[in-house]
């Protein structure tokens, strides 16, 4: 329920321990032919006396707030996803062809949806989706500019970014979901966190796997797809990968499965926080360039830090690239500081 933290930290002072079931976990308890509050607390008493009840993992105030902000902003997202295709729907039902250009939606064409031959109703309806879409947009750069300034402090985020497919909010969504790794015992049990391990059915000597159990959290997984997509046209490694997966299983099912495996490469840079072993120094650099220049800003780095600086101090940190002296990104050719590894 939405109030299962706010009870867990009102108890948690007078008592021994507050277990949080799952409540997949307790299903049986639903099943019951005759239900009531008092008998299915004095059902949960009993399960969890003899065991038979695991508490989830409660996660501390700032991990619930960022996943809050998280969530908001994936509302924000669906909300002006929905305007737009209403205001598509429009155009389908009168027969007339969006305005050109890459946003069609922008204000600049406002004036233009305006004009188009409606009732008074429906020109009312137009406008009020217009309204909702420049609130949903304005909301979520709110947010993610939030999330930018949030990220500067923590020392994990650069670690996430420089892995293929992985920006600033996909690095966010993961450490929203993960909280911290430390409480996943390997890279399986992340995987099956995020509902992208096989289903597996093992009985009577037959053993077969079927799809992914998807019973885990879905911004977690939706992020790990999202940059599966992404790392499978730019990065060669990757690329190689879904290739020779799209060829046995079907492009779909290979998106999935790099997905997978990337989530397994954030677990070990995570929990051994060194870089990713196919890791190549120059497109790391370039990719937390665009972090500094693209996301969080110069103004907001640390103690006066230039974007050279930071670059430099992360590579170090990631013990990548003390060979570095320049990085080519856009049009333009930035050196680089020199390298503190080894001296």
């Amino acid at each position: 329920t939405t109030n299962t933290w706010l009870f867990h930290d009102l108890l948690e002072p007078y008592v021994h321990s507050v277990t949080v079931a799952h409540p997949p976990h307790v299903a049986l308890i639903s099943r019951v032919r005759v239900k009531t509050d008092n008998k299915a607390a004095l059902i949960l008493a009993q399960l969890l006396a003899v065991g038979l009840i695991e508490s989830v993992w409660v996660p501390p105030v700032e991990v619930r707030e960022l996943r809050a902000l998280i969530a908001q902003r994936t509302k924000m997202v669906c909300l002006a996803t929905q305007a737009k295709n209403r205001l598509h729907a429009v155009l389908h039902r009168i027969g007339i062809a969006r305005p050109e250009g890459k946003s069609p939606f922008s204000p600049e064409n406002r004036a233009w949806w305006e004009d188009l031959p409606l009732t008074k109703r429906e020109r009312f309806r137009i406008q009020s989706d217009l309204d909702t879409l420049s609130f949903a947009v304005s909301e979520a750069e709110r947010i993610e500019d939030f999330l930018a300034e949030e990220s500067v402090n923590d020392d994990r985020v650069p670690l996430l970014v420089h892995l293929p497919g992985i920006g600033l909010l996909t690095a966010m969504t993961i450490l929203a979901a993960v909280g911290t790794i430390e409480r996943f015992e390997n890279a399986s049990k992340l995987v099956g966190y995020a509902g992208l391990g096989a289903a597996v059915f093992d009985s009577g000597g037959k053993h077969t796997t079927g799809r992914i159990t998807k019973m885990g959290r879905k911004d977690l997984r939706g992020a790990m797809v999202d940059a599966a997509h992404v790392a499978a046209r730019h990065h060669p490694k990757w690329r190689t990968e879904f290739r020779r997966l799209e060829y046995r299983i079907g492009r779909n099912k290979a998106f999935v499965a790099i997905a997978r495996k990337l989530l397994v490469v954030v677990f070990h840079v995570l929990s051994k926080v060194e870089a990713d072993r196919f890791a190549q120094p120059e497109r790391v650099a370039r990719s937390l360039f665009n972090h500094v220049y693209h996301r969080i800003g110069v103004s907001r780095l640390p103690e006066g830090m230039s974007a050279k600086q930071y670059v430099r101090y992360h590579l170090d940190q990631l013990e990548i690239g003390d060979r570095i002296q320049e990085v080519s990104w856009g049009t333009r050719v930035i050196k680089l500081p020199p390298s503190e590894i080894g001296g």
